[in-house]
């Protein structure tokens, strides 16, 4: 697996990615992928980095990474549906920490995510309130 940082270029594939997790964690947003796609531009032309994991030349997911706040926000985590259980999710987020340099990261998984809380749980992340850390 190999992660590169997006640009603009990547706005349609990141808005369509982002879409897909919204809808698998339930959520209530109601953007279109128009929407989602200004929103993102808005994302990482601010404080934010968005990430694409790539294996053999195809995406198969996405981190989202607030690099103004201590320790760095993780805002958006995803491994598209048909590359799961398949042990990407834990190789994409230890070589996104690696790329960033980090074993302290704060995350926020909606209260009624439970796979979420489940999948970060399992990868060492600690409940704080609303917010889960992961510290070494």
């Amino acid at each position: 697996m190999s992660i590169r940082i997006c640009s603009d270029e990547d706005l349609d594939l990141l808005s369509l990615l982002n879409k897909q997790l919204i809808e698998d964690e339930n959520h209530d947003n109601p953007m279109n992928l128009e929407q989602l796609k200004d929103r993102m531009r808005g994302f990482i032309n601010t404080d934010y980095k968005a990430y694409a994991f790539e294996v053999t030349g195809e995406t198969i997911g996405y981190a989202l990474v607030n690099h103004t706040r201590k320790p760095l926000y993780l805002r958006q985590f995803f491994i598209c549906r048909n590359r799961r259980r398949h042990g990407y999710g834990k190789l994409g987020f230890d070589k996104l920490l690696e790329v960033l340099n980090t074993n302290n990261i704060d995350i926020e998984v909606m209260y009624w995510n439970h796979s979420g809380y489940a999948f970060w749980k399992s990868l060492g992340f600690k409940e704080r309130s609303i917010y889960m850390r992961h510290q070494e």
